[in-house]
């Protein structure tokens, strides 16, 4: 079987380090390509550290990958050598149920193959990741890289692009939405992004005064400081829709309060319960609606691509080489970067 340089975390508390692994040998509907970036999302670090409790070690993050095809299956044709692809969150699924046959294989009944820390359904080893010099991918579920993007900014784009572009597009924001987006991370700055190109006027939600500017930067048309009363009650009841970013425990309430009537709450970063408990009341006198979003379908993951390259938008990347990773997750934990980490993997081909 091929060979494969990689960076593995072999337990929750050891830190990443050079680890071989084996890639499967090409099936039939396979590609194998050779990566050249991959984006490093907050989701790793949860895997490395088996903060969701489900981590099977070694660990081999990464799910923005970008990278070309070195080799192809007997039966594929939608891709050939050479071409420059992508390959998201997702590398299988059962392919069949209602989900599957509707393009949204992330909510596939029986459960989708996650890039790493899944199991692949034919020979039930555990995925791998992108924290690697090369992958094995089912070609349903590779994506093409439009020639105008910039390929190593467009890593993050199949996570933290597709996790904002997915419920903005499904919810119907349009022209002359209002749309609040919570948080100025990785997820927040694409939100902002995406819903101006798509015509909203959007507002950022900050509990800091400093990042005004920055967010101002961003594209955002008004920014608000969530932790002052009189900002906050000066935009009750003005938002169409809030995307909320946040990955940590916050009360969702004064937030709720912000939305006119049939205004919709989208969670995108919280996995954890929700707490302090959300007050029924803030919901029901104002049919408004708390939702959740994962990640997009394969078909929606390609219109994301497509989308970016016509309207000029690019995640805003840190390059990195892959033997400073652990640096980089110790300040991705402090919040110090903007907006993405982007492994360049020519630091791993080239090591020795």
């Amino acid at each position: 079987m091929p060979q494969a340089k990689s960076y593995a975390a072999q337990s929750s508390t050891s830190p990443l380090a050079p680890f071989n692994i084996e890639r499967r040998a090409l099936r039939s509907d396979d590609v194998a390509i050779e990566i050249d970036y991959c984006g490093v999302c907050h989701s790793d670090i949860h895997a490395a550290e088996n903060d969701w409790g489900n981590s099977v070690y070694p660990v081999v993050p990464g799910h923005e990958i970008i990278g070309h095809i070195t080799a192809i299956g007997s039966s594929v044709s939608r891709f050939k050598v050479g071409d420059v692809v992508g390959v998201g969150c997702m590398v299988d699924s059962c392919k069949d149920c209602a989900a599957c046959d509707d393009g949204l294989e992330q909510y596939c009944l029986n459960g989708f193959v996650g890039t790493y820390n899944g199991t692949d359904k034919i020979d039930g080893t555990i995925t791998y990741g992108g924290y690697s010099d090369s992958i094995v991918v089912h070609e349903r579920f590779v994506l093409n890289v439009p020639k105008a993007l910039n390929v190593a900014t467009a890593a993050p784009l199949l996570c933290a692009g597709i996790t904002t572009y997915s419920p903005l597009k499904h919810f119907g924001v349009k022209a002359g939405h209002k749309v609040g987006v919570l948080g100025m991370g990785g997820l927040g700055h694409m939100g902002v992004k995406f819903a101006k190109a798509m015509g909203a006027e959007v507002t950022i939600f900050t509990r800091s005064e400093s990042k005004v500017a920055e967010a101002k930067k961003q594209g955002a048309d008004h920014v608000v400081i969530s932790t002052d009363a009189e900002q906050m009650a000066a935009v009750a009841g003005h938002f169409d829709f809030l995307l909320d970013t946040i990955p940590v425990q916050h009360d969702l309430n004064p937030y709720l309060n912000c939305l006119t009537y049939d205004g919709v709450h989208i969670l995108v970063g919280l996995l954890e319960p929700v707490e302090p408990a959300v007050h029924a009341g803030n919901l029901i006198m104002k049919r408004r609606v708390l939702a959740g979003s994962l990640i997009g379908g394969i078909p929606e993951t390609q219109e994301v691509l497509d989308f970016c390259a016509e309207h000029n938008i690019s995640c805003d990347v840190e390059m990195l080489d892959m033997q400073n990773i652990n640096a980089a997750y110790e300040r991705m934990k402090k919040g110090d970067v903007k907006y993405r980490f982007v492994i360049d993997m020519a630091s791993l081909k080239n090591a020795a």
